[in-house]
């Protein structure tokens, strides 16, 4: 899988950008604020429909403007034009000019792994940041995941509600609420499933790339969830028994909006015990394992997006994750200082400087 074209419009400091990439290696260099991040952003924004960044979709609108146009000439087997159309009021999405009305009609169509430098809050941060990561990642290879997640989401907001109209005894009759209780655990079993399945593919090669990267080990995933090896008469126990709880809290105590994502280096949280420079290393680990999830388990290569890799690791530890990296898959790497890459990777990739919005294509390159 590539983009071999890129066009934007309106699209954060670019009014206009029309770029051809290299199906192997893309360096994308230039100071901070320049808008180097922005054309990786656009790509990946062109695969999953919404923004790795803070903010709402039509912060990437271009000031003074009012809709920003990104447009990509994809290819998997054969080449498919994909164009997403950014205003204040949403977004539309097409390919090859056909409107696509639903999201998970879209979603899982490019795939896309990106390390990103705020990825590296992910092992310290607050277990709603790695349930996010669990959403995204699968959402990019699972659209029945998509659905089973809005749905749970409506769900979960109108028993919310419910409970809360209880607690304040505007309603008495708990038939209602029974029958949301089932949608919710019936929806959640599922989501709580896939994720499992998930995170099983990803130790199937985690433990391996952390090896090649620091010589230590063994890295793994723990999954930790409530609705984790329970059957659906277990769980409407486990709701029964906690209704009068939830009728008081005013709000649902049980379910995957709860779930966690643990990194464990031989048997230790990583969170708890290792350095930031192992934590940084187990979240590489973990994107290089995706990868290796989607080629074995779907065969095809996604596009790797490398942002600011070299600002976040040394030396040694980059030329160990560059070496692990198929040559032929599709990479985007930026930096603000060339003169990090080293002249081997230079001599067989694109080379692309960003100053102010203007982007100028190295000609003294090897693509």
């Amino acid at each position: 899988m590539e983009i071999s074209n890129l066009k934007l419009l309106n699209f954060r400091n670019y009014e206009t950008l029309d770029l051809n990439f290299s199906s192997k290696t893309n360096i994308i260099y230039g100071n901070n604020g320049m808008g180097k991040t922005n054309i990786i952003e656009a790509i990946y924004i062109l695969a999953l429909s919404r923004t790795f960044r803070m903010g709402h979709d039509d912060v990437v609108i271009k000031k003074g403007k009012t809709i920003a146009k990104i447009e990509g000439l994809i290819k998997d087997n054969i080449y498919n034009t994909y164009k997403i159309v950014i205003s204040d009021t949403g977004k539309r999405i097409k390919i090859n000019n056909n409107q696509i009305t639903k999201i998970s009609d879209y979603i899982s169509k490019i795939n896309v792994i990106l390390f990103h430098p705020d990825d590296l809050k992910i092992i310290k941060d607050t277990p709603m940041t790695r349930r996010k990561l669990l959403n995204i990642e699968i959402s990019g290879i699972n659209k029945d995941y998509v659905i089973y997640l809005n749905n749970y989401n409506k769900i979960l907001k109108q028993r919310n509600a419910y409970l809360k109209a209880l607690s304040t005894k505007k309603f008495s009759n708990n038939t209602y609420l029974n029958i949301l209780t089932d949608n919710l655990i019936e929806t959640g079993l599922h989501i709580v499933q896939i994720r499992e399945y998930f995170i099983h593919q990803i130790n199937e090669y985690i433990g391996e790339y952390y090896l090649k990267i620091t010589n230590k080990g063994p890295l793994t995933l723990k999954f930790k969830s409530e609705f984790k090896n329970k059957t659906k008469a277990q769980l409407q126990k486990m709701y029964t028994e906690n209704i009068s709880r939830e009728i008081i809290i005013g709000k649902t105590l049980f379910g995957p909006q709860h779930d966690d994502l643990e990194f464990m280096i031989a048997g230790e949280p990583v969170k708890e015990f290792s350095s930031v420079g192992e934590q940084k290393n187990s979240v590489l680990a973990f994107k290089l394992a995706e990868i290796k999830n989607i080629v074995t388990n779907f065969h095809k290569k996604p596009i790797l997006i490398l942002d600011d890799l070299f600002s976040e690791l040394d030396q040694e530890k980059i030329n160990n994750i560059l070496n692990l990296i198929d040559e032929d898959m599709q990479t985007f790497i930026t930096t603000t200082d060339i003169s990090l890459v080293s002249p081997e990777l230079l001599a067989k990739s694109k080379v692309f400087q960003v100053v102010n919005g203007l982007v100028k294509e190295e000609v003294n390159n090897g693509k």
